[in-house]
């Protein structure tokens, strides 16, 4: 269960995703960082013009509610951190009053997730808070193994239908991953939607995610690949519906 200040985190993002009225644009990159367990990780975050409101740095993992790791301003020689993080582990610096670097010291496997900063932006008729697209980080030891990715074909009651879902699932050692979909070896156009990892008996763990096409597509034998990236591993697998034909 969420607690209400998670709740409030949630609704805060999604909403400042979706509204197209704040004047501040931020910008994040890289949009995919991979490095080795005990690298340290710079992420940049710029936020248009000079403000005088903190810049925050949140870290979500699939599934979950984003946590609050710090906040910054340009003006002030620290961060300030939430709670369960600490100067130990991050760490914030701006290199000038628009560029922002967040910074982990000492990354862990468990760091692998998706990275958001975020500040307020004043101009607009209604203050509202605004969120840079993200960086997703994965963090990886030299032994990690390849994922083994398998993708399942739309059932057949489905594609008399107007749509088909293509079911990708893979299976890691890590619990997060760069999950991506291609079409005829471009990113696909359709509606994608990837869960959370689950944990299995084995203690490895488990992603589904889902591709869903206009039926026609399907039936004009297109190529489907997911690709699922855990660093400098990857693995995939292509499927199409003559590939699936008996």
């Amino acid at each position: 269960m969420f607690s209400d200040t998670m709740l409030g985190i949630l609704c805060l993002l999604i909403a400042a995703l979706t509204r197209g009225d704040a004047a501040i644009v931020l910008t994040q990159t890289p949009a995919v960082r991979s490095v080795s367990v005990g690298e340290e990780v710079v992420l940049n975050c710029n936020i248009q013009r000079d403000d005088r409101n903190y810049v925050s740095f949140y870290r979500q993992f699939p599934g979950d509610a984003p946590q609050f790791i710090l906040k910054h301003h340009h003006s002030q020689s620290s961060p300030n951190y939430g709670s369960g993080f600490s100067s130990s582990q991050f760490n914030a610096k701006a290199s000038s009053d628009v560029d922002y670097q967040f910074i982990i010291k000492q990354a862990k496997a468990e760091d692998s997730a998706e990275y958001h900063c975020s500040t307020w932006d004043d101009s607009a008729a209604e203050r509202v808070v605004v969120f840079g697209g993200g960086t997703k980080l994965l963090v990886t030891s030299s032994d990690v193994t390849p994922p083994v990715v398998t993708v399942f074909p739309p059932s057949n009651d489905e594609v008399q239908s107007k749509q088909a879902t293509l079911v990708c699932v893979a299976i890691q050692s890590t619990r997060y991953a760069d999950v991506t979909w291609l079409a005829r070896g471009l990113p696909a156009t359709g509606a994608v939607a990837t869960g959370p990892a689950t944990r299995e008996t084995n203690g490895n763990y488990k992603i589904s995610s889902y591709l869903t096409v206009q039926a026609s597509e399907w039936h004009s034998d297109v190529d489907y690949t997911c690709k699922v990236s855990l660093g400098s591993q990857s693995a995939e697998q292509t499927i199409s519906k003559s590939k699936c034909a008996i």
